[in-house]
């Protein structure tokens, strides 16, 4: 029984990489948990919600799905990868629930579901006998998310707009925080009051501005303006989120 791709690596392993047989078979499955053992290693060491054992969980579901439903296609003409399809959109279900909103108004673990999303299609794309689109992307996603963050942060810095997570000493504090940083040459996108420090003694917002004067678009960053502002004596706590 042979597999779809005519991949360039199955010329190089040699003809029993590409055929469904005992060999390839175990071949597969340790391609598919190694590398998603590389995965989810550098997501466990910045300790995100899904690390090694779910990346590894996930890839191996897409690769034994995928080989059952070739084996099927083979002996039954079915002519639907039906495992595959349902194992996907499991795994979309598990990234979804890996999704939270924390204490301070901010979505987290997107990129870990999107991470565990392409993972399982890793799997599949293994199980199926594409061997080089499956190191190609391993390779990518590796490279999105341990190089790519730093970029990310570069460009967020240099970016006109940015939000701030705020604490005041009171709620009537808020109309001279306003004040202060409409003078400061800052435009204020939106305000939300954060219902999560109700009763706290302190009134707390996430506050979304834009840097319109000139002078703070040269010479300041956001951590010079924000350290400017934590200086007010009615400001508990700033930060940028």
């Amino acid at each position: 029984m042979n597999t779809l791709p005519n991949d360039p690596l199955i010329q190089v392993l040699g003809a029993w990489s590409g055929d469904i047989n005992l060999w390839s078979v175990l071949f597969r499955v340790f391609c598919s948990a190694l590398l998603s053992a590389v995965i989810g290693t550098e997501r466990s060491s910045k300790r995100h919600s899904a690390g090694l054992r779910t990346f590894m969980l996930v890839s191996l579901a897409g690769t034994i799905a995928m080989l059952v439903d070739m084996w099927v296609m083979e002996e039954y003409h079915a002519g639907v990868f039906l495992l595959t399809a349902g194992t996907a959109v499991a795994t979309t279900l598990i990234a979804t629930n890996s999704l939270f909103i924390s204490s301070r108004n901010q979505i987290k673990g997107i990129t870990t579901a999107a991470g565990v999303l392409v993972c399982c299609l890793l799997g599949i794309s293994v199980g199926a006998g594409f061997y080089t689109l499956t190191l190609a992307a391993a390779a990518a996603m590796l490279f999105c998310l341990s190089l790519l963050p730093a970029l990310e942060k570069v460009l967020k810095d240099r970016s006109n707009h940015f939000e701030m997570y705020l604490e005041l000493t009171g709620s009537p504090k808020l109309k001279d925080f306003v004040t202060t940083i409409r003078e400061l040459g800052l435009r204020i996108d939106d305000i939300e009051t954060n219902p999560a420090y109700v009763n706290s003694g302190l009134s707390v917002y996430s506050v979304s501005v834009s840097i319109t004067k000139k002078e703070l678009k040269q010479f300041k960053s956001h951590k010079e303006i924000i350290d400017a502002l934590a200086t007010l004596e009615y400001v508990a706590h700033i930060e940028e989120i």
